[in-house]
């Protein structure tokens, strides 16, 4: 029992270790993107340029992110977009969204390419708060501050309860 605290504890400090020294991977001086490798970016966007703590992104809007028939873009695949940004800047396997303050500045309608510069702002631990701007040519249209958190393991694989408190 005692050795395995102790293991478990050993790993905690190494991943701890590894997030505060190797926060990005790199290969050649690229970084790689290390999160959210399953998205469609028909939908959240292409990374177009992807540094330490920064990310550039840009969606193409289609017919299928129409939300009426005179050409507006629901702003839900706009903040996909967005979220997608941010996640990439902050560039951790198990990172996730805690909250948002986010305002749409400007209707996006189809046949725009928004680009988004996502930039991580503030490091504390594992919380990293995240700007994203996003604009259309030199209009912006979305402004938004990402609040995540990374986690150790995967946010589906989380214990949330001991076994003590599951059995109540």
């Amino acid at each position: 029992m005692a050795q395995e605290n102790q293991d478990e504890n050993q790993e905690q400090k190494e991943e701890e270790l590894d997030l505060e020294l190797n926060e990005y991977l790199t290969k050649d001086d690229e970084v790689i993107l290390q999160t959210h490798n399953k998205i469609n970016s028909d939908y959240s966007g292409k990374i177009i340029k992807l540094e330490n703590g920064r990310t550039e992104l840009t969606l193409e809007t289609t017919e299928d992110m129409l939300a009426d028939e005179m050409g507006l873009i629901h702003g839900g695949f706009v903040f996909g977009a967005a979220d997608y940004a941010a996640m990439a800047a902050v560039n951790e396997k198990n990172v996730v969204l805690v909250a948002s303050d986010s305002q749409f500045l400007s209707p996006v309608k189809l046949g725009d390419h928004v680009n988004f510069v996502a930039t991580v702002r503030h490091k504390e631990g594992r919380k990293r708060n995240v700007n994203v701007i996003g604009s259309v040519l030199d209009i912006k249209v979305f402004e938004g501050v990402f609040k995540t958190v990374i986690t150790e393991r995967h946010v589906l694989k989380l214990k949330l309860f001991s076994d003590e408190e599951e059995n109540k």
